[in-house]
């Protein structure tokens, strides 16, 4: 009988990974604290203080998750309609979890797992993919130790500021964040008509359930489960993803 292989780093291994992260933390880092100030303006808007807004983001890297959260707090929405949202919103970081899984060495103690599995960003998920080899959790320690405290305070700041700060300046402000979800799907609805025309959906029907008899009279949380569920499993079915389409592409 074979004798199961042990999990073992060195000191010297742990500390050059935990080097290595952290530096490429330090630019990610940066990019969260201005993209989580304009999170904490919603944060504010939704009632929170300071420091609440600190530890969402501390504990849920994630800005279209949090800016759901928020929106559902302003809205007034039950913890269920929160959980249903949050969980929609925050899919994607369960397929990260799986590719992530594929490249980490089978004897890899569990706690380290959870532990990598408790910051999955897409930041973070790219810059350690893309490291050859297994991956090594102290990599990823590394990374989130600057990364994610620097969001948080991002967070706590925009709250700060949406205090002191005059009104108008905050609600200003306060479309920065927007600026930075159209950011996010102008590039792929550039080069994909599909996924320009499903935007373009998105928006006609948001606006058409808040006005039609029936929907209109459920709360804002529960609109936007049904339609993130329903045009997305429309999307799935009617145009279905085509991984040779997608390599044409690239290349």
């Amino acid at each position: 009988m074979n004798k199961k292989t042990q999990y073992h780093l060195s000191l010297t291994d742990k500390k050059t990974a935990f080097l290595n992260g952290l530096r490429d933390g330090i630019p990610i880092g940066l990019g969260y604290l201005a993209v989580s100030f304009s999170l904490g303006i919603t944060a504010k808007n939704a009632g929170l203080t300071a420091f609440q807004g600190f530890i969402v983001s501390f504990f849920c890297n994630a800005s279209a998750g949090e800016y759901v959260g928020f929106t559902l707090i302003a809205a007034g929405a039950t913890y269920l309609e929160m959980a249903i949202a949050t969980l929609i919103a925050n899919a994607r970081y369960l397929l990260m979890s799986c590719a992530m899984s594929q490249r980490m060495q089978n004897e890899t103690p569990l706690y380290h797992r959870l532990l990598m599995a408790c910051d999955i960003t897409d930041e973070l998920f790219g810059i350690a993919v893309a490291r050859p080899g297994y991956l090594n959790p102290y990599y990823t320690y590394g990374a989130v130790v600057i990364a994610s405290p620097l969001w948080a305070a991002g967070t706590a700041l925009g709250v700060v500021a949406g205090n002191v700060l005059p009104l108008r300046l905050v609600s200003a402000l306060g479309v920065a964040l927007y600026g930075m979800f159209i950011a996010i799907i102008i590039p792929p609805a550039k080069t994909n008509k599909i996924i320009a025309g499903i935007i373009i959906i998105c928006f006609v029907l948001s606006y058409t359930a808040g006005h039609i008899p029936l929907i209109s009279e459920f709360s804002d949380g529960t609109r936007t489960i049904i339609l993130t569920v329903v045009i997305s499993a429309a999307a799935a079915v009617l145009f279905p993803y085509n991984a040779d389409e997608s390599k044409e592409v690239t290349q």
